[in-house]
């Protein structure tokens, strides 16, 4: 069977339309059991808070405080190794290396000095170098058209390469850690231009990162064939990797290096498996599904400035009548979040600074009319008595196209970011040494009589 079609069944179709109907009736539950049994579903109380499963010292998100034996609502506030994430963003503007102070802060537990900071930099700059000929066997081979796709297999590839590669010391774990941190960006960018290369049949570009740049400004750096960048759009991504880089231990690819974490396995396969639940899009993905549903409501609101037009087809949306007709307004609400989401507060802020370098103040101020209008309609649809914020993906798929971000590079931009977070996680649950994590299913099936093959 030829490779392009691959999952082409041809005359097989009927027969896999009856596999598939008979997959359907056996894999459906009722859904009262989930109520009769107390299902924490999701890993949430009945509220949609999520369970306790666990401990963490590395990052701490808060939402409510306690006002006369009862939570109250605030404004939400983000904490990394203790610190408010908006006090480690503060004087930004004289800083190039924040992602980097942030890195070594959640690896290690403290913000560095200069001194600290430089050789922390110099020993990064060292790992971004790849191994012979990676570019060509890996990250070029069968190219992909998700990117997210194209990091998992070099991540997981990275460990062919490592004669340690089963060493799940704490020691060995922090230097792998490291590595592939260094790493990312590169993967990232270059597996992007073998797709535009090898599928969209585009001149291939590659260029090597400046070991005198940080980790923002080499992001731009070796993306844009010219090399250039302004200080304020360094800056602002530079920013964005801080913002990404943790959100505690109970968000979906965090969780999921704990899990695997817990069960002993390496490095490489942690990180591979952390990374293909970012791409999902209820989790890092959303940024572009933001994005995209910004696509569709500037092509159908005639009158940015009109409200009434604006209120009208976003209601369509909720009704399920237009984009992808599934009746959500992406990037608005947040599992824990009800007042705001700091990271989007501070998102706002640096997308305003860069539409107005880009010209683009006009449609920076349709995204907050959209984000106005959108927060009363859910309120009202879904009957809510708390408040209810955008987060952090409802502006950074809108700043990474400031930035001239391909959309393909959204959610790997997550990715790079997070990997640090996911590095100070999986230290932090070996060093703690851990039971492997098992939660339990309640089986609410039927147990039945076997029968012979000749008798069915």
């Amino acid at each position: 069977m030829a490779d392009s079609s691959m999952m082409d069944l041809g005359d097989l179709r009927p027969d896999f339309d009856r596999l598939f109907s008979e997959c359907m009736n056996s894999g459906k539950i009722d859904q009262n059991l989930y109520v009769e049994y107390d299902v924490k579903r999701g890993l949430r109380d009945s509220n949609g808070k999520g369970v306790l499963t666990g401990l963490t010292e590395i990052s701490d998100v808060v939402a409510f405080r306690k006002e006369n034996g009862r939570e109250v609502p605030i404004p939400g506030e983000l904490y990394f190794q203790g610190y408010n994430v908006v006090d480690l963003l503060s004087g930004n503007e004289n800083r190039r290396y924040a992602f980097e102070e942030v890195t070594y802060l959640l690896l290690f537990g403290s913000l560095p000095d200069q001194k600290q900071l430089e050789d922390f930099i110099k020993v990064m700059t060292v790992f971004q170098e790849l191994p012979n000929r990676f570019v060509r066997d890996v990250i070029m081979k069968a190219s992909s058209n998700n990117i997210m796709n194209a990091l998992q297999k070099s991540i997981v590839n990275l460990y062919s390469y490592d004669p340690k590669a089963e060493d799940i010391s704490a020691e060995n774990v922090l230097l792998q850690s490291m590595n592939i941190i260094a790493k990312m960006p590169l993967i990232s960018v270059y597996a992007y231009w073998s797709y535009l290369h090898f599928v969209e049949d585009q001149m291939l570009f590659i260029q090597n990162p400046r070991p005198e740049y940080s980790t923002a400004e080499n992001l731009l750096y070796i993306l844009r064939p010219t090399g250039e960048f302004t200080p304020l759009e360094a800056r602002v991504l530079d920013a964005c990797l801080v913002l990404h880089a943790d959100h505690g231990g109970g968000n979906n690819s965090t969780f999921t290096t704990h899990v695997v974490t817990s069960s002993g396995t390496d490095t490489y396969s942690a990180f591979t498996a952390a990374i293909a639940s970012l791409k999902g899009y209820r989790h890092g993905g959303a940024n572009l599904k933001v994005t995209q549903m910004f696509q569709d409501i500037e092509a159908n609101v005639t009158n940015w400035s009109d409200t009434t037009e604006i209120e009208n087809y976003l209601k369509r949306i909720l009704d399920k009548e237009v984009f992808d007709q599934k009746g959500l307004l992406y990037g608005v609400g947040h599992a824990v979040y009800t007042e705001s989401d700091p990271r989007a507060v501070v998102l706002k802020k640096y997308a305003r600074e860069l539409a107005i370098e880009k010209n683009r103040l006009e449609e920076f101020e349709f995204y907050t009319r959209v984000e106005d209008i959108a927060k009363r309609l859910l309120t009202e649809k879904r009957k809510l008595f708390k408040p209810i914020c955008v987060n952090v993906d409802f502006y950074s798929g809108f700043v990474y196209d400031m930035l001239g971000i391909p959309q393909e590079l959204f959610t790997p931009i997550f990715a790079i970011s997070r990997i640090s977070g996911w590095s100070a996680h999986r230290l932090e649950e070996i060093i703690n040494d851990g039971k492997i994590i098992r939660p339990a299913y309640k089986y609410v099936g039927h147990h039945r009589d076997y029968v012979p093959f000749e008798e069915r």
